[in-house]
C-alpha cells in the first residue's frame, strides 16, 4: 500500500511538472510573435523561437504577421451620377506591430473588415459610374490610401486594395452600350469628315498643278481611258476639252437669253 502512494504521489508530481511546462514553454513561428503580459500589464513582444513564461503569472497573446487577405463584401453603392452599383473588393494588410494590434482593438480582422466596408462606399460613392470603370486604379490607391492612415493606430499596414467587380443593372447596361454605340458612330462620322476635308485639300491642290500645265490634263485624261478599257467595259468615255468649246459656233451661248 505504500507502495502503491508513493507511485501516485510521483505520478501526480510529474502531471504537475508537465502542466508546468507546458504553461512555461512556449514556441513561436518565424512569422508569429508573442505579446506578453506580467499579471495583466504589458511587458514586452518576444518572439520568435523558445518562449519561457511564468507560469499563472504571465499570459502571451500570439501575433501572425503574415499578409492576410480580407474579402470585402459587396456593398450597395449611389455614385455621384446617381446610379445604383454593388461594388465588392479584396484587402491585403499585415500586423506591423503586435503590441498595438492586440491592444488598441479588440478584434482587429472584424475592425479593418467593417472599416473597409465603409470606406469604399464613401470613396465611390464621389465618383461618377465611368470613373468607376475606367480608373480603377486611381480609386483603389484612393481606398488603400485612406485605410492605411486609419489603421496606423492599430499596427496593422494595408499593402494594397483591389476592386474586384463593379455590378449595375441590366437596364443601365443596355443604356451603356447604346452610349457607346452612339460615341462610335460620332467617331465614324467625324473621321470620314476629316477625309473627305483632306481629299478636297489634295484634290484642290492637284489642280492647281494641273492648271500649270495644260499638257498635264490631256495625260491625266489618257489615263482614265486605260483604267476604263482595263476593266473590260465596251463603254468608252472620251472626254471633250473646254478648250474645243470656244472653238465651235453657238456653245458658249448664253440660253438664258434665247
Amino acid at each position: 500500500m505504500n507502495l502503491f502512494d508513493g507511485l501516485t504521489f510521483y505520478a501526480v508530481l510529474i502531471v504537475i511538472l508537465i502542466a508546468f511546462l507546458s504553461s512555461a514553454i512556449k514556441i513561436l513561428r518565424e512569422y508569429e510573435r508573442g505579446v506578453v503580459f506580467t499579471l495583466g500589464r504589458f511587458t514586452s513582444v518576444k518572439g520568435p523561437g523558445l518562449i519561457l513564461l511564468i507560469p499563472f503569472i504571465q499570459q502571451m497573446v500570439r501575433t501572425d504577421l503574415r499578409t492576410l487577405v480580407l474579402d470585402v463584401p459587396s456593398q450597395d453603392v449611389i455614385s455621384r451620377d446617381n446610379v445604383s452599383v454593388r461594388v465588392n473588393a479584396v484587402l491585403y494588410f499585415r500586423v506591423v506591430d503586435p503590441e498595438r494590434a492586440t491592444i488598441q482593438v479588440e478584434d482587429f480582422m472584424a475592425a479593418t473588415s467593417q472599416l473597409a466596408q465603409t470606406t469604399l462606399r464613401s470613396v465611390l460613392g464621389k465618383h461618377d459610374l465611368d470613373e468607376m470603370l475606367a480608373e480603377r486604379d486611381k480609386l483603389n490607391n484612393d481606398i488603400q490610401e485612406i485605410l492605411d492612415v486609419q489603421t496606423e493606430a492599430w499596427g496593422i499596414k494595408v499593402a494594397n486594395v483591389e476592386i474586384k467587380h463593379v455590378d449595375i443593372n441590366e437596364s443601365m447596361i443596355r443604356a451603356i452600350a447604346r452610349q457607346a454605340e452612339a460615341e462610335r458612330e460620332r467617331r465614324a462620322k467625324i473621321i470620314n469628315a476629316e477625309g473627305e476635308q483632306q481629299a478636297a485639300q489634295k484634290l484642290l491642290e492637284a489642280a492647281e498643278i494641273l492648271a500649270g500645265r495644260p499638257e498635264a490634263m490631256q495625260l491625266r485624261y489618257l489615263g482614265t481611258l486605260s483604267v476604263v478599257a482595263s476593266e473590260r467595259s465596251s463603254t468608252i468615255v472620251f472626254p471633250f476639252p473646254m478648250e474645243l468649246a470656244s472653238l465651235v459656233p453657238g456653245m458658249t451661248k448664253d440660253k438664258t437669253k434665247e
